[in-house]
């Protein structure tokens, strides 16, 4: 068996303050990650961490987001997949970012969010719906609604999950400097 990881983020901001009052808990960002150093994870959400208006598909930098998030808070846990997923699901995320300007934030989607109404804008996610896409598409995980009514709050009720981290990015950032000093 393989791993994926699903990292779980609490940032500060405004727009993480309404996501936070919407699905009320306080991780409001999702990630997926090759390994479990987080050197190839990625998402939607801002293409640059300082500057909230422009979002989409990116490779996350977790230094940057440091930088821009220091109180950030993380909840890290592993998935299961076979070889051959974890190998099609890389390959696919590697296509996404090679073409990751086409990619946007789905911020319409908030709103039929809100709803409880299914909305999908080609080419437009939203963190919790790309991931929940791509990993049904994959058949890693399942979900019992449309991947866009799928929220942080799935990935933090997923009962299978066996969480390896929680705490501030910063110690996510001190066990990668200590794995790579190994």
């Amino acid at each position: 068996m393989q791993k994926l990881y699903i990292a779980l983020v609490d940032t500060p901001g405004l727009f993480a303050w309404m996501i936070r009052r919407v699905i009320k808990i306080n991780y409001i960002h999702v990630v997926l990650s090759l390994d479990d150093s987080f050197q190839e994870a990625y998402s939607f959400g801002r293409r640059n961490p300082f500057i909230p208006f422009f979002a989409g598909f990116e490779k996350e930098d977790i230094g940057r987001i440091y930088q821009a998030f220091p109180t950030a808070r993380y909840q890290i846990y592993a998935i299961a997949c076979t070889e051959k997923q974890k190998k099609k699901i890389a390959f696919q995320l590697r296509q996404y970012h090679q073409r990751r300007f086409q990619y946007h934030y789905c911020l319409i989607g908030l709103f039929f969010l809100l709803m409880g109404k299914p909305f999908y804008q080609h080419n437009h996610y939203t963190c919790s719906s790309f991931i929940a896409r791509l990993l049904e598409d994959n058949g890693v995980l399942s979900f019992s609604k449309h991947f866009s009514l799928v929220t942080p709050r799935d990935f933090y009720e997923y009962e299978q999950k066996k969480i390896i981290y929680e705490g501030p990015l910063q110690g996510v950032i001190y066990e990668i400097c200590k794995a790579e000093t190994i």
